[in-house]
């Protein structure tokens, strides 16, 4: 399959949509599928353009009002129709639905190329967090009409995927999210890094990994760790990653290590490093972080939708609580901080849970559905660990 992929998010760019793009167009090259991916283009963070499985095509971009960390890619349906024209693929992918993923879809469709997407972020949720709640009926409009013009769209969750359907969304499937255990793995702990974070050997060193912006619920998270540090002063608290609240947070807790940006190879060596780690947000779509933690083997405590419903059992193998009850996660955490002996029970048996959900089991469904939606032969079914329909929810959902 020659695949066209199109995103205003790729590594070295460091979140959820970039890791996964980076996965799949990685995985998908090296099962001799053609894969050119369509991005923004920066020359501001470090990384080596140049892959064996796949091409990087760079196109127009501007940073994101607010947010420099990202770029918004301009409209390209003129640029993409005369590369495709010359050169058709069997199918364009659009992983984000701003200006540049927008024009593809058009381009794709202008061309008759099948266009499919994938839905990762919640905009339409976003705007509250930003001082704009009216418009979240706009931001969801617009997300409708992306998605609909395409012959499916890929959700991480059958929570999200019940959701949109029951929003309006159209041909809605599952493409699910993998976790490098080789990668993120408990044999990375690094007595030398937990020193320099200064950290004892029976200190828990708290980690929390993630973009720096106000849908991520960091109010909450500094009230979580304000109680943990009451209840436990020896805890210490590392936050990895960057975004428009960084200043704000290394006042509000100024004995807290900020890392900035690390390379994933480094980012394995901090999970790992670290004793606990609590999920705060209520916006994600899915929350890698949580699941690469706790392949890392730490204790962890969230929310309960998305990854955490997916994989974390109360009391087995992490702390979720109820969507509307902040104040127990707040409690929750507080227990990590207090009860060694929880933190070692839950921290190999989160490992254990995830070891299974490899992303060469997720990309494999992806591929046959993706080979699928291009007019290729259909394949037999395969376990639901990626990509197939979903069903509804046994419960409701979070907001």
């Amino acid at each position: 399959m020659k695949l066209a992929l199109v995103t205003e998010t790729f590594p070295p760019e460091i979140n959820g949509v970039a890791m996964t793009f980076g996965v799949v167009a990685r995985e998908l090259g090296r099962r001799g599928h053609v894969v050119t991916v369509y991005r923004p283009r920066r020359s501001d963070l470090p990384g080596d353009a140049s892959h064996p499985e796949f091409r990087e095509v760079p196109l127009p971009g501007l940073p994101i009002p607010g947010y420099g960390l990202l770029r918004l890619g301009l409209p390209a349906a003129r640029t993409l129709g005369k590369i495709w024209r010359a050169d058709r693929p069997d199918l364009v992918h659009v992983a984000t639905e701003g200006p540049l993923g927008a024009s593809a879809v058009s381009a794709a469709r202008a061309l008759g190329v099948p266009v499919t997407s994938s839905f990762h972020t919640n905009f339409h949720a976003y705007t509250r967090h930003y001082g704009c709640g009216p418009l979240r009926r706009i931001a969801l409009a617009w997300l409708r009409h992306v998605h609909n013009r395409t012959r499916r769209t890929f959700a991480p969750t059958r929570e999200l995927c019940a959701e949109l359907t029951a929003l309006g969304f159209r041909e809605v499937a599952l493409f699910s999210r993998g976790v490098d255990t080789r990668q993120f793995s408990p044999s990375r702990r690094s007595a030398a890094l937990r020193l320099a974070w200064g950290a004892g050997p029976g200190d828990p060193v708290v980690l929390h990994a993630g973009r720096m912006a106000a849908e991520k619920n960091y109010p909450l998270l500094l009230r979580t760790y304000a109680a943990m540090s009451a209840a436990t002063p020896r805890c210490r608290f590392v936050l990895v990653g960057d975004g428009p609240l960084r200043p704000a947070l290394r006042r509000a807790r100024p004995g807290a290590v900020f890392t900035g940006f690390i390379p994933r190879g480094e980012l394995a060596r901090h999970y790992a490093s670290a004793d606990i780690y609590i999920h705060a947000s209520l916006t994600e779509t899915f929350g890698n972080v949580l699941t690469e933690a706790m392949a890392s083997g730490l204790a962890v405590a969230g929310f309960d939708y998305a990854a955490a419903r997916q994989f974390v059992r109360d009391g087995e193998n992490g702390l979720a609580v109820p969507c509307t009850q902040p104040d127990q996660l707040v409690a929750a955490a507080v227990r990590l901080a207090r009860e060694a002996p929880l933190r070692t029970r839950l921290g190999p048996a989160a490992r254990a849970t995830v070891e299974p959900q490899s992303w060469e089991n997720v990309i494999t469904c992806l591929e046959a559905d993706l080979i699928t939606a291009s007019g290729g032969e259909p394949t037999p079914a395969l376990p639901v660990t990626g990509a197939r329909a979903c069903p509804a929810p046994p419960e409701p959902i979070c907001p």
